[in-house]
């Protein structure tokens, strides 16, 4: 559906993208991660058309970005990571706006409107004002503005920040609905754990350059082995620096192996003839972010940072 082809960007003596190159299957969701600075913004941005000046190559089903911008453009919708809303208007009111931003009118739209307030579970509030919504419906309805054009690509940029589990809930059956509307979606989030449900590929970016790519199955496979994962006040860093592979991870720290058994033997027998109780200390896996960490040696970061994103 969507060609990346040495896709370079920079601001100033900064450089945002590094020859970028992905291919993007249509009717699936991407999962686009990094930290905060690594050009993920940027290049949703180059892709929604907001951001036009690089270097490289951008196909939609093999038709150029720069030669069909505004056709292209029709065919998208982007729910950007700052919610778009008119708070003193009613959520039928945002959405009609917003339907005659994308040329709807009359009958159309107003058919379309009953139909996006359906799928994003808000049809009962329809007639309330924005500002008595909470966070969570308010992200609901920035993605049905989005929708409201029926776009074949949708870009998602954090859209779960902030929400309540069942605003979370009801936007992971939201993408699911639309895979199976055969909508490509490209998804950016902090939080590896939804990316692992809900996207089919995946692309690490860090520093402009994608570190690794894949489909989710081809990633995990590649680099999620067995591990132990260990925590507790007591265990440190520094009493580990005996073994290869060690990583932070939440409160504790992970350490591949393969023999992870062996391992675990080992550490217990160290942490009993140090008088060392672990609150916890047992077999696991590595996340996605441990991934991500391996790859680059940064973690990724629900904050956000000044200058190139």
């Amino acid at each position: 559906m969507i060609e990346i082809q040495g896709v370079r960007k920079n601001y100033d003596k900064r450089q945002a993208l590094d020859s970028v190159n992905l291919d993007i299957p249509r009717g699936s969701c991407f999962g686009l991660v990094g930290p905060n600075g690594a050009g993920k913004s940027t290049l949703m941005k180059i892709l929604v058309g907001v951001v036009e000046d690089y270097e490289g190559d951008v196909l939609v089903q093999g038709a150029p970005f720069k030669q069909n911008v505004t056709a292209i453009k029709r065919r998208i919708g982007y729910v950007p990571q700052d919610i778009c809303l008119e708070e003193t208007l009613t959520a039928r009111d945002n959405l009609l706006f917003f339907g005659r931003l994308y040329g709807l009118k009359g009958s159309k739209l107003q058919e379309r409107i009953q139909q996006v307030l359906a799928l994003i579970g808000l049809a009962d509030r329809e007639k309330s004002l924005v500002r008595t919504f909470s966070g969570g419906m308010k992200r609901r309805l920035n993605i049905g503005c989005a929708l409201l054009h029926d776009p074949d690509i949708i870009v998602l940029d954090e859209p779960t920040v902030g929400v309540d589990p069942q605003s979370r809930w009801a936007i992971f059956e939201l993408i699911h609905d639309l895979k199976r509307q055969d909508k490509t979606i490209l998804y950016s989030s902090h939080y590896m754990e939804e990316v692992e449900q809900l996207c089919d590929t995946i692309g690490f970016i860090d520093q402009g350059n994608v570190v690794e790519y894949g489909t989710m199955q081809e990633v995990l496979a590649k680099h999620r082995h067995a591990a132990i994962y260990l925590e507790g006040p007591s265990v440190t860093r520094e009493g580990l620096n005996g073994y290869e592979g060690v990583t932070a991870r939440d409160k504790g720290f992970v350490i591949e192996s393969a023999e992870p058994l062996r391992l675990l033997e080992r550490i217990a027998k160290q942490f009993a003839d140090e008088g060392i109780i672990p609150e916890r200390l047992e077999l696991s896996q590595a996340k996605l972010e441990d991934i991500f960490f391996k790859l680059t040696g940064t973690h990724l970061r629900d904050t956000r940072q000044e200058g190139v994103q």
